[in-house]
């Protein structure tokens, strides 16, 4: 597919949908699980300028030092499962698959050789585990 503002090849809409929206509820999340550690943050150690200038990546320490404190694993778990996912894509390349309306996708490698391709699947999926992350981090801050 091919758009007034690209000569080159990109997924359908749907995909590019997806794939955005799989970016933005990441980027909510993130901000929102920094908000709780700041008010979890019993002894100020943190300030709201050094977390987000953090790879999110590097938050799991600050989550498991305040949220996990609180609240148990289920919020460490659920955002380090969707950074690894977030990783792939960030990490992914684009790739032209079987003919039809979906032949461009992206694709990821694993560091172990393992390639696999990121389906509208892959992305709903990453987009539904994020909704969950949400629905936790509300109800540890209660309101």
């Amino acid at each position: 597919m091919y758009e007034d503002y690209s000569r080159q090849s990109l997924p359908s809409k749907k995909y590019r949908e997806l794939l955005g929206t799989a970016f933005c509820v990441f980027n909510s999340n993130n901000k929102f699980v920094i908000e709780n550690i700041l008010k979890l943050d019993r002894y100020h150690y943190y300030s709201w300028y050094e977390l987000i200038d953090k790879d999110s990546a590097l938050l799991l320490t600050d989550i498991k030092k305040t949220i996990t404190r609180e609240s148990g694993p289920e919020i460490a778990e659920t955002f380090n499962e969707l950074v690894q996912m977030r990783a792939r894509l960030v990490q992914s390349f684009q790739v032209t698959v079987d003919d039809g309306v979906d032949n461009q996708i992206l694709a990821t490698r694993y560091s172990d050789g393992r390639q696999e391709y990121i389906t509208q699947q892959y992305l709903l999926n990453f987009i539904k585990l994020n909704q969950k992350l949400s629905d936790l981090l509300y109800d540890l801050r209660g309101y």
